[in-house]
């Protein structure tokens, strides 16, 4: 037979998601989930992309900030933007959630729907990640797009559940990924829906709605999908409460964690100013967490 995962070697992470998927495919066997039930939730950044040295949607923000700065003169001596503008990425981002948050208010809000998602699809068809200079639509992971395509193919219904935002995830996930909008979870800000020139629109207000990190990810899951996942999918502490809502519940379950560990074909570390692995890589072991060792589990990282 074909194999469904030839960037996997042979070895403990590939076996654990072939059993797991014939565990509950088998129809007249005590582990068998009815395809109904077949949820597997993916966190994006670190897990399906790469997010280093930061995020995808950082890069789009910081470039966002530069291309409005001739409309916003007072940017130039006002933090977080003055360090923006002046390429000092490092102290921008010392002001913490605050000051990201500034940021991201700066460049996502004060629009409509259609007008974002336009901007964010003329950004990704040039933007390129600085290290690798590579479109940031091929800075995904090559083996986790093959997992998701083999989930699918056995009747699982998969979503993205991220802590990056949810409108900058969606004119693009299905393409990549084949996951489509309303099966995209991720972080919001507050919209209203307006009547402008006689036109329905919804328009995006600069206020947080939904921060779908940490403990807020099984809540979002519950709210939006109704489900508890089988099977869930991360890299760092961030989904950790995924992770265990997941492999909670009663029959067969998956919980698999990114881990990186190849700095020659990507990077390697556990920690860095996007995140950190700690809790979660201590709490695999004790709960059958599969770990993912990126340098010796899989043979390519990329799509070349």
């Amino acid at each position: 037979m074909t194999d469904p995962l030839p960037s996997w070697n042979d070895g403990l992470a590939k076996g654990a998601i072939l059993d797991f998927v014939a565990q509950v495919t088998a129809e007249h066997s005590s582990t068998f989930v009815p395809p109904g039930d077949r949820i597997a939730t993916f966190d994006n950044d670190g897990t399906l992309w790469c997010e280093h040295p930061m995020y995808g949607q950082a890069f789009f923000v910081f470039d966002r900030i530069r291309t409005l700065a001739p409309q916003h003169p007072e940017w130039q001596a006002q933090e977080p933007f003055a360090s923006v503008l002046r390429g000092d990425i490092k102290a921008a981002l010392a002001g913490g959630e605050q000051a990201l948050m500034a940021l991201v208010m700066a460049t996502h809000a004060g629009m409509t729907h259609d007008e974002f998602t336009a901007i964010v699809q003329a950004w990704l068809a040039t933007a390129k990640h600085p290290q690798t200079q590579r479109p940031f639509t091929e800075m995904v992971y090559q083996p986790m797009l093959e997992l998701l395509a083999y989930l699918r193919a056995n009747d699982f219904k998969t979503f993205i559940v991220s802590g990056g935002g949810v409108e900058f995830m969606r004119p693009w996930a299905e393409q990549v990924y084949g996951i489509p909008p309303e099966q995209v979870i991720g972080s919001s800000i507050k919209t209203q829906f307006e009547l402008r020139d006689g036109q329905p629109t919804i328009v995006r207000l600069p206020e947080l709605y939904f921060f779908d990190d940490k403990a807020g990810k099984p809540v979002a899951i519950q709210h939006y999908i109704g489900r508890r996942p089988i099977a869930a999918f991360g890299n760092s502490d961030g989904d950790l409460q995924m992770l265990q809502w997941a492999t909670a519940g009663a029959g067969a379950s998956l919980g698999l964690i990114v881990r990186h560990t190849d700095g020659d074909r990507e990077f390697a570390y556990d920690t860095s100013p996007m995140g950190r692995l700690e809790q979660a890589l201590v709490e695999a072991p004790q709960r059958g967490w599969v770990v993912v060792d990126m340098k010796t589990d899989w043979n390519r990282i990329f799509n070349d």
